[in-house]
């Protein structure tokens, strides 16, 4: 069968598909974009026909398909979407934005708390922080590994200590 013989089949097939569609939408538009669909696919896949089969058949099957397709990502899509008229407190502090000035505070804060370390506890700490490793540190500032481990700990306890009024927003 050629394009041309399938096409006029398929076509003569529309007024069944649109009975079927509506079955499953309940409503002529939807039904009618859902035949649409349907005869767009046969078409586009008619290399994937095979003489001999049920032609009715097969269209029944490519619009359940689609109709069950398109509904998956109606759902899909309307489960990220609150319709609400009044966002739900756990939604509005997923979707309030923050001040960009709190930042500038948080940063003079933790500035701050570096700036409280001495420089046996600072040095380290920032390397550390940076990406060095704990031999590398040690190699450049020429003490035991050890005493590296001890002092970028002791910095960050200082630091949770400086900075303790931050403990409870990042939970």
């Amino acid at each position: 069968m050629n394009k041309l013989e399938f096409n006029t089949l398929v076509i003569k097939h529309s007024d069944s598909l649109k009975n079927y569609a509506r079955n499953f939408t309940r409503d002529q538009d939807d039904a009618n974009d859902l035949v649409q669909d349907t005869l767009l696919k046969a078409v586009t896949y008619f290399k994937n026909f095979r003489d001999g089969t049920n032609l009715k058949g097969w269209l029944y099957t490519i619009m359940k398909n689609t109709f069950i397709n398109n509904y998956r990502r109606v759902v899909k899509t309307n489960s990220f979407i609150t319709k609400e008229e009044e966002i739900s407190q756990t939604n509005l502090v997923v979707s309030a934005s923050k001040n960009k000035g709190e930042n500038k505070f948080v940063m003079e804060d933790i500035n701050y708390a570096l700036s409280k370390l001495s420089d046996e506890y600072y040095v380290p700490f920032t390397m550390y922080f940076e990406g060095y490793k704990y031999h590398e540190i040690s190699d450049h500032l020429k003490i035991p590994i050890g005493t590296v481990k001890t002092r970028i700990h002791v910095a960050r306890k200082s630091m949770k200590k400086t900075l303790a009024s931050y403990k409870f927003e990042a939970e």
